[in-house]
């Protein structure tokens, strides 16, 4: 990473082929995709870190880009676009997040009909090895019992059979950003949010693990495995096997690069940035509030070389020491 703002060289460059991941922090497709398309063209990128304010220098040139993993509830803006990126060798993935929970705790996401569709094109062009469907994370509540997270399962992997091979999954992590969203819509509502013990989770990844099964998908858990066994794997969100399906090709060693405890992703760089999602999941751990990121929303340059500029760095030119 290259030195902060205004303390030597602005900006750094890696010097190997890389995922790019777009993004574990926002819905790049949904929201940014005007931004991602102007970057491709452009060849480059710049990415900031939200707390050492470091800059990066990030390549897009197709042959310094290993694959492109996309994580999206609306893959919708994209896809004109997806047959002229794979011409020019870009390999795709989408981590396609389809739970069809709803208000109060998804306020503005797809209807379930409309991400279903999105998906079948993606499969339709890009092979279903490129969607990863995520039903995740898991909540429950005295609203969403687990009997009624069965049935919506059920259902959405009939819908999704063909389309995909992968179903990944996770119970909902109470940290600090959830835990406060979520209890405002515990206090609005007056029914708190469940917590099932270990046991629990292992039973009930055993049952979805029988469902997706029967629809011809493995069931993958994200960054727990204690509820690893005989049907249920674990997840890498960002796996090297499954940019080599849609890539055609081999991809050199890549070491791992965990996120947290029992992640099993290896090393990528993230072009995104926090609390620029607007769709308004209260279990979401990169946004703040709706209203915050409705705001820097706003103040995104689709011309911009970085995704969203902090103030801090308001008329600094990135591009000077690239």
């Amino acid at each position: 990473m290259g030195s902060r703002a205004g303390e030597g060289d602005l900006v750094t460059e890696g010097t190997t082929a890389e995922i790019i991941s777009a993004s574990r922090r926002t819905d790049v497709p949904a929201f940014h995709s005007k931004w991602f398309l102007n970057r491709v063209r452009a060849g480059y990128c710049h990415w900031i870190h939200p707390f050492t304010a470091n800059v990066r220098r990030v390549s897009l040139r197709p042959d310094d880009v290993l694959g492109i993993v996309f994580w999206t509830r609306n893959p919708r803006p994209l896809l004109p676009e997806l047959g002229a990126l794979r011409e020019d060798g870009y390999a795709m993935l989408f981590q396609l997040t389809i739970t069809g929970y709803g208000p109060p705790v998804e306020s503005h996401s797809p209807p379930v009909e409309t991400a279903i569709a999105a998906a079948e094109q993606v499969s339709r062009r890009l092979g279903p090895g490129a969607v990863l469907w995520r039903y995740d994370p898991i909540v429950l509540s005295p609203g969403m019992p687990w009997c009624v997270h069965v049935r919506r399962f059920e259902r959405l992997a009939s819908r999704l059979e063909g389309i995909t091979r992968r179903c990944t999954f996770s119970f909902v992590d109470f940290y600090g950003k959830t835990k406060r969203n979520l209890g405002r819509i515990e206090a609005q509502t007056g029914r708190p949010f469940d917590r099932p013990t270990r046991t629990e989770k292992i039973d009930r990844a055993r049952e979805l693990a029988a469902i997706a099964g029967a629809h011809g998908m493995s069931l993958r858990s994200c960054c727990d495995d204690s509820l690893l066994g005989d049907t249920v794997e674990r997840s890498r969100c960002v796996d090297p096997a499954a940019v080599e399906e849609v890539r055609g090709a081999a991809l050199p060693k890549l070491p791992p690069r965990p996120t947290r405890a029992d992640c099993g992703c290896v090393r990528s760089v993230d072009v995104g940035a926090y609390d620029t999602c607007a769709f308004g999941c209260a279990y979401c751990y990169a946004v703040s509030s709706r209203e915050t990121a409705l705001r820097r929303l706003a103040a995104c340059d689709p011309q911009d070389t970085v995704l969203w500029r902090p103030p801090s760095l308001s008329g600094v030119d990135l591009t000077v020491s690239s």
